[in-house]
């Protein structure tokens, strides 16, 4: 029987007592396992196979970009143990108490928009599956359907939403895996796996790996918010173990199935993808579909339930399932008034977790994992209001948006002399991650000149 999690804000300011750190370890895997098998990551493999790239290229280009994007949010995971907070609530220690809401309304608003691109094509799936009944449902009522499940789950909190995703991840396994296995075995006649094309270059490439690294990228921000209930004697390299494996896996198989299917796809969108199993699959496509479906549960629960932890930690003084219901509403809203816009929802989703995280995640791991001796028993001391760390990371935010960004609305300076290339988040952790290293061993060499003594607060 799944537990109910506290209402109040102190759920999330507060760390979880040890006597209550009694989750099992294996469900660390499945909520980093689940929520990625969805069509999105379909798209991921198609979206490679669209910029010109196939064969071994394209293989060593998801298996580069999930190693990037996956082994930080394994690293954001093993803190989740030693500070019994959510990520952003965790992330005070390096920007402040002040500083830490910043980056969580972002991410509150990151989830909002996630929310209502997954579930688009989660919506688009139970249409045509309740049309193979004979029935017709409209979108906006296949939408509210797939809130209202995902928003009951992330009420209850972090149990219930680690349940459903250890159970739901068999079925949407077992299911994917079939209909993956339909799709590149019984595709049509002549059709190539994978269409013949000129060498890729190097512009591409990079589209290609930053498409994929963000992808799995963006579950920092989610990453110790389901691994602080874990107890702390669990090993830290085993946590570390069980989310790269689980984000890893998940998203490299559903990306292999769509880089395999990819010349045969119309577009990089969940709709072509959809509408491409659907065909293939013959009378056995409600398995797809039911999948497609059900797969918006898994990562919606667990995006709304993160959403409920970001906005407390932005400041908000509402009660946690208050926070969920809100997000899970305005991310309702979205969706329906952007029927039909889904590819723009979607790039646009993906770069805002682009330009923020990266910054955010270099900061707090670097902050984390790279303190000088001196500096290390005030690991998980707060600093009171806006630190020099969260100056940082506005400052380099900006800084990669205004110089190194490529997307319809603009393109920086050095994306014109790469062709488009968009480099951002790369340069945004290399520099972020310096500057905080810099703070720190300037932090460290104050201590030293000065002779204070440092304890744990």
């Amino acid at each position: 029987m799944a537990k109910i999690e506290g209402a109040g804000p102190e759920t999330v300011e507060r760390p979880v007592p040890p006597e209550l750190q009694t989750m099992s370890a294996d469900r660390i895997f499945w909520s980093h396992f689940s929520p990625n098998l969805a069509p999105a990551a379909w798209v991921i493999g198609v979206l490679v196979v669209s910029l010109g790239l196939g064969g071994w290229s394209a293989f060593v280009v998801l298996l580069i970009g999930n190693v990037l994007g996956a082994l930080p949010v394994a690293a954001c995971a093993v803190m989740g143990p030693d500070t019994g907070l959510p990520q952003m609530e965790a992330s005070r220690f390096s920007f402040g108490s002040r500083g830490k809401r910043l980056p969580a309304l972002i991410n509150w608003v990151n989830c909002i928009g996630w929310d209502a691109v997954n579930n688009v094509p989660s919506a688009i799936a139970l249409i045509l599956l309740v049309q193979t009944w004979g029935m017709t449902l409209p979108f906006w009522l296949a939408m509210a359907i797939l809130a209202l499940a995902q928003l009951l789950a992330s009420a209850a909190g972090h149990d219930t939403v680690q349940t459903i995703e250890k159970y739901l991840g068999w079925i949407l396994l077992a299911a994917f895996a079939f209909s993956g296995w339909m799709a590149v075995t019984h595709r049509p006649d002549g059709t190539p796996m994978v269409a013949a094309r000129p060498a890729p270059d190097g512009a591409h490439i990079l589209l290609a790996l930053g498409a994929v690294s963000s992808f799995t990228l963006a579950w920092t921000a989610y990453a110790s918010d389901y691994t602080r209930y874990v107890s702390r004697r669990t090993g830290r390299g085993k946590v570390f173990a069980l989310t790269f494996g689980g984000i890893f896996s998940s998203a490299m198989l559903m990306e292999l199935f769509g880089l395999l299917t990819g010349a045969m796809i119309a577009s990089p969108s969940p709709e072509s993808v959809i509408l491409a199993l659907q065909s293939w699959m013959g009378p056995l496509a409600p398995v797809a579909l039911a999948a497609i479906a059900l797969s918006s549960i898994a990562i919606n629960a667990a995006n709304d339930n993160t959403a409920a932890y970001a906005l407390i930690s932005a400041g908000s003084r509402l009660p946690r399932p208050l926070s969920a219901v809100l997000t899970a509403g305005l991310a309702y809203v979205l969706a329906v008034m952007g029927e039909g816009r889904f590819t723009t929802l979607y790039e646009n989703a993906l770069l805002m977790a682009l330009y923020w995280i990266a910054p955010w995640c270099g900061i707090v791991l670097t902050d984390w994992y790279a303190r000088p001796p001196s500096l290390k028993a005030r690991r998980m001391v707060t600093p009171q209001g806006w630190s020099p760390s969260a100056i940082l990371f506005v400052a380099v935010t900006v800084a990669t948006i205004i110089l190194f960004s490529s997307t319809p609305l603009y393109i920086s300076p050095v994306a014109r002399l790469l062709q488009g290339a968009d480099i951002g988040y790369f340069v945004g952790f290399a520099m972020a991650a310096t500057g905080q290293y810099l703070l720190l061993r300037q932090q460290a060499r104050k201590y030293r000149l000065t002779g204070i003594k440092v304890t744990q607060a």
